[in-house]
């Protein structure tokens, strides 16, 4: 199992503590150990798979908006996006469990034109707001055509820290790394209002690799 990263320095504390941990028990109290053991294995397990990330194919569809990240579509709906476009789009979410992979993914290629973090709460990831109240880092691709795509990284309950490898004047290809998310959270696209849909409400996705929506002719 390929560990992102990001996960390294988590990966590691939570190394030290569990062998430190299960030193002590050793000479404390040696029969605990077969409890704080098999504790920390688990422990340390669920860190790992929080962090994997395994390899895509991306699907070579031009006209298409690929997943950037993996979870269930949790809204499809009509908003108005306040922060670049000031207008009324359609918006995507998908909500990411603890258990879900976390690196987030390029949907189509194109130019960044836009970047922004945000601090906020943290609130649960699915919350109705956490869209716009809670610690969040937001994208703006410009597709070949000249449409545009906002996604928006969401921290959730958990999340501390929302990472982005995107540049302003960047050219990114699909399925590039946009960033990753720590536990559990929500990525966001606001699409242009002639966008086709393709998933449905409480499909699971998988970044990098399912058609999300395509760009209407």
């Amino acid at each position: 199992m390929k560990i992102h990263r990001e996960g390294y320095p988590t990966l590691i504390l939570v190394g030290v503590v569990a062998l430190l941990l299960n030193a002590f028990m050793a000479v404390v109290a040696p029969a605990g150990i077969w409890i704080t053991l098999p504790l920390s294995l688990l422990v340390f397990g669920f860190f790992a798979q929080f962090f994997r990330n395994p390899p895509r194919q991306t699907p070579m569809l031009p006209d298409h908006i690929i997943a950037p990240a993996d979870g269930t579509i949790v809204a499809i709906e009509r908003v108005i996006e306040n922060e670049y476009f000031k207008d009324e789009r359609i918006k995507v979410s998908i909500y990411m469990s603890a258990l879900n992979v976390h690196v987030n993914r390029v949907p189509f290629a194109g130019q960044v034109r836009y970047v922004r973090y945000h601090a906020g709460k943290y609130l649960v990831a699915f919350h109705p707001k956490a869209s716009e109240l809670n610690e969040r880092n937001t994208i703006v691709l410009a597709h070949p055509s000249g449409q545009e795509v906002l996604i928006r990284q969401i921290a959730g309950l958990l999340a501390r820290r929302i990472v982005s490898y995107l540049h302003l004047g960047d050219v990114a290809q699909a399925g590039d790394e946009l960033g990753f998310i720590k536990f559990g959270s929500r990525c966001d696209l606001f699409l242009p209002l002639d966008c086709v849909v393709d998933v449905q409400l409480e499909q699971r996705v998988t970044g990098g690799e399912t058609p999300l929506a395509h760009f209407s002719d």
